[in-house]
């Protein structure tokens, strides 16, 4: 019989700090955790926008022209627009219920900012951001994205509550992102009392960040409000019950047993690959964007 997964933490959203001037985020891994890179692989980073009302503006808030290679961004919106451009000549928008996932591979200029009309009206932006490694086979992959708007993401319905599968699977519905490994990627909308339950293999780390609403993870551990919880791997399942409307973003994959160097937005396997990273940068390759 499948046993249920402990918690191993419970961690509360880090105090803010602004990304470029459009980003208000509580940074949860790997700066402010009790743990290394390694303990959530695939997953590298976790920033998370909770609800934050900004003013109108006719300049366009957000991060300019940065660079990235070696792994990969998970960008889900849940209010508000964002709008992106990158040195492929790709660019789009993001919207409320939309997700981009961005592979930077052999590497990309890339800048983000809200929405025009977004930024003129102002209002509440709520977001979070992921970034999940690459295994070294891929780092070298010609960047590219998957724009994974409202059309592609189809709720499954469960008691008192739907699923939207993003990556991996969820009751025999396949998420709409390909993946370089296996990651589950679940947005879960609950009514109060509603009780999501979840079968996933043990060798995969999990966490689940509390977006909205609050309540219990094996009918023992709370989970209060813009809260993060990382899952033990002792077991098979996990299972939420809300004590309010609640949304959760689950997230869990297999581990890359592989060395991981990093250096801000550059993730490699060693240092050499890091200093040929920042070589290339410097020297263009990467295209270029104004």
């Amino acid at each position: 019989m499948s046993s249920l997964r402990s918690t191993e933490y419970v961690l509360a959203p880090p105090s803010p700090h602004m990304v470029g001037d459009g980003f208000r985020v509580h940074h949860f891994f790997p700066g402010n955790a009790p743990f290394d890179m390694h303990r959530l692989s695939p997953f590298l980073m976790l920033d998370y926008n909770a609800p934050f009302n900004f003013p109108p503006s006719m300049q366009p808030k957000g991060v300019d022209v940065h660079p990235h290679k070696g792994f990969e961004t998970v960008s889900v919106v849940f209010k508000g627009k964002v709008a992106h451009y990158d040195s492929a000549g790709n660019s789009g928008v993001i919207g409320e219920g939309e997700v981009q996932w961005m592979t930077a591979g052999n590497g990309i200029l890339h800048k983000e900012f809200h929405e025009e009309n977004f930024s003129k009206s102002g209002g509440i932006f709520h977001m979070a951001q992921l970034w999940v490694n690459l295994p070294s086979a891929f780092k070298s992959k010609q960047a590219g994205y998957q724009e994974i708007s409202r059309e592609k993401i189809i709720p499954q319905m469960i008691e008192n509550g739907t699923v939207e599968c993003i990556a991996g699977e969820f009751n025999g519905f396949i998420g709409p992102a390909k993946t370089h490994t296996p990651i589950i990627l679940l947005i879960i909308d609950l009514k109060k009392s509603g009780v999501f339950n979840y079968s996933l293999p043990q060798n995969f780390n999990a966490c689940c960040l509390m977006v909205e609403g609050n309540g219990i993870w094996n009918h023992k551990t709370a989970s209060p409000e813009h809260h993060l919880v990382v899952f033990q791997n002792d077991g098979t399942r996990i299972s939420f019950e809300a004590k309010e409307n609640s949304k959760l973003l689950l997230m869990a994959g297999e581990p890359i047993h592989e060395p991981i160097a990093s250096y801000g937005p550059f993730v490699m396997n060693t240092q050499e690959e890091i200093r040929e990273a920042l070589n290339d940068y410097r020297a263009g390759k990467f295209g270029f964007l104004n």
